[in-house]
Formats: C-alpha cells, sequence, structure tokens
C-alpha cells in the first residue's frame, strides 16, 4: 500500500464530504458538524482541491453534486462505517469469534486439562480456532514476539513485568511404572533405580524442574538408570512403562487420567514426598486489552480451578490402591 497519497488527507474532510453529500446545503452541513458557515466553505474548497473536481454546483436553495461526488459517495458511506468499526470496541461475543489463538504447553499438561477446556470451547465458542504446540522453547522470547498468545508451564524463577501470570496449582513429582513392576516392592533408592531403564519425558523448561525439586537430589537418584529413553510423547511413554521395566518421573496428576494411566502405578521418590512442581499460565502484555485473551484466560483458569478439587483424592486413592497391591 502506497500511503503517502493517504497522508495528504485529513480524515476530517471525508467526514465533511459525507455530511455535504446528506445535506446538498453548506449552512445545514456546517450547523451538523457545529462549525461556522465560512469554515464549512473552506473545507469545501480544500474537498475541491483534493479531489480536482467542483463536487458540487449551485442549484436553487441548495446544491447538487458533480458525477464525482456522486461516485465518491458510492465507496464513501462504506469506507467511514469501515473505520468507525476499526476504532470502536465492540461487544465481545464469544459464539461470533472466529480467530486463531495459540496456546503452548506440554502434552502432560494438555491431557490432563485439553478434554475439559475443548468442550468448553466448542459450547461457548464453536469458530474458536485453538492450536496448541507441545515443544516450545524460549516461551517468554515467543509470547512478547507474538509467536505464541498462551503458555502454561513450570514457573520459572523470573518474570518482567510485560507479564501476566496466573497460579495453577502444583503437583508432586512421583515415580511412574507398571503395576507389579519389581520396583513395586522394597526400598527406592539409587542402587535399587540402576537395575532398570529410565524414561525421559520431554519438558521444554526442565531446569525449572530441577529447580523445584532439587535438582542434585533428583538427578543422583536416577543418573545411574540402567540405559534410558527420551521421548516427547506421553501416551508413547505410558505405553511403554504397562509393557516393559522402564520408569518415569512424572507428575502425579497423570495419574487423575485413567484412560492413559490404566496398569500404572506410582511410589514416591525418597527426599521429594513434599516437593510440589508448581505450574502458570503466563501471557503477554500485549494482549491485556484484547476482550478475546481476557476472556479465554478467564475460560482456562476456570476449567483448572474445576478440575483441581477432585485431584487430590483421586491422587490418594491411585497411589494408596497401587502400594497396597505389592505388600
Amino acid at each position: 500500500m502506497d500511503t503517502r497519497e493517504l497522508a495528504k488527507i485529513d480524515l476530517n474532510l471525508l467526514i465533511s464530504l459525507q455530511v455535504l453529500l446528506e445535506e446538498q446545503n453548506v449552512s445545514r452541513a456546517a450547523e451538523r458538524l457545529f462549525i461556522t458557515q465560512p469554515a464549512m466553505s473552506k473545507t469545501l474548497s480544500r474537498l475541491r482541491s483534493v479531489f480536482d473536481d467542483p463536487l458540487f454546483t449551485r442549484a436553487g436553495h441548495g446544491m447538487q453534486a458533480t458525477p464525482r461526488a456522486l461516485e465518491l459517495a458510492g465507496q464513501l458511506a462504506d469506507i467511514l462505517a469501515g473505520i468507525s468499526q476499526l476504532v470502536s470496541r465492540r461487544d465481545f461475543a464469544p459464539a461470533d469469534i472466529d480467530a486463531e489463538v495459540t496456546l503452548a504447553l506440554s502434552e502432560y499438561i494438555g491431557v490432563a486439562l485439553l478434554p475439559r477446556l475443548a468442550a468448553r470451547l466448542q459450547a461457548i465458542a464453536p469458530k474458536l480456532h485453538l492450536r496448541v504446540v507441545t515443544r516450545v522453547e524460549n516461551q517468554r522470547e515467543q509470547l512478547a514476539l507474538g509467536n505464541l498468545d498462551f503458555a502454561i508451564h513450570i514457573r520459572q524463577q523470573y518474570y518482567g513485568p510485560e507479564f501476566r501470570i496466573a497460579d495453577l496449582g502444583g503437583s508432586p513429582v512421583m515415580l511412574l511404572l507398571r503395576e507389579n513392576h519389581p520396583l513395586c516392592q522394597g526400598e527406592i533408592s539409587a542402587a535399587a533405580l540402576s537395575e532398570y531403564p529410565l524414561i525421559r519425558l520431554y519438558v521444554s523448561d526442565r531446569q525449572q524442574v530441577e529447580a523445584q525439586t532439587g535438582g542434585q537430589e533428583f538427578e543422583s537418584l536416577v543418573s545411574g538408570a540402567r540405559g534410558w529413553l527420551e521421548i516427547s510423547h506421553l501416551m508413547t511413554a505410558m505405553e511403554v512403562l504397562r509393557n516393559s521395566d522402564y520408569f518415569m518421573p512424572g507428575p502425579a496428576f497423570l495419574l487423575q487420567n485413567e484412560s492413559i494411566s490404566r496398569g500404572i502405578t506410582a511410589r514416591g521418590l525418597p527426599g521429594l514426598a513434599e516437593t510440589s512442581v508448581d505450574y502458570v499460565l503466563v501471557a503477554h502484555q500485549r494482549t491485556e486489552n484484547s476482550p478475546l485473551h481476557n476472556w479465554l484466560w478467564e475460560q482456562i483458569t476456570c476449567t483448572i480451578r474445576e478440575l483441581r478439587p477432585t485431584q487430590p483424592r483421586k491422587l490418594r486413592q491411585r497411589v494408596a490402591a497401587g502400594a497396597a497391591a505389592h505388600r
């Protein structure tokens, strides 16, 4: 778009032209615009210069539009209506919104959150396009650049004032393994773990996990594992657990979803029983005045609040049942 010609035009001139076209009279047009008749005549002179056309000729007690003015009239009302719509804040209607929003979160968080969130959005905002990405590094930078709209991740040590944060709660890290796994019995120790292979589930913010769980202590427990498998696909990782002697450190809330944790039990990790990994919802200030983003922020946080009350009881039941089965 060549903006040089546009820069020469005062938007107020177009408004004045629209009023002149409607009134066909300088005096009445001046009254509607709350200016004097001489000022209105001066504005008409400027319009004639911009469009290189008389635009109006005298006719009785009024004015007659020229063919050029009539040609402009066919477009001007729509143009001004479009500008008015552009600068005005319309009422937000979720059912009408047709836009794409990008959310970053790990698969192990998504498996707990997305089924209920997707059902909620389908009912309220059926035309919304929610794009979920699971492997994104430098998420704060991507939020600032506009490549992400939201991120749900493990709380980091520092967020600048340009970020909006909502605490989503935490979950202890536990040892996930198949039912009847040899590690279901006896003491969990580095020596015991060294007899079995480890699954490392990909986490984009692994450093934050280590910071919150006491990284050295955690790594000393699992570093001697007999081989390891690193993977970013949670469903595949859980299937490997069900059918092998692999073990996997993971958030306890995974046991809440019985469809993916069937045949999987959990044991606490020594020294980490009271440790919780905390999660947050993050957005950049560039979206703070967006009705869509503010509305979706509420939908995400409300969905997580609905999930939270059932989580502790279900987790305790699953872990207790797993422990009792292997005494």
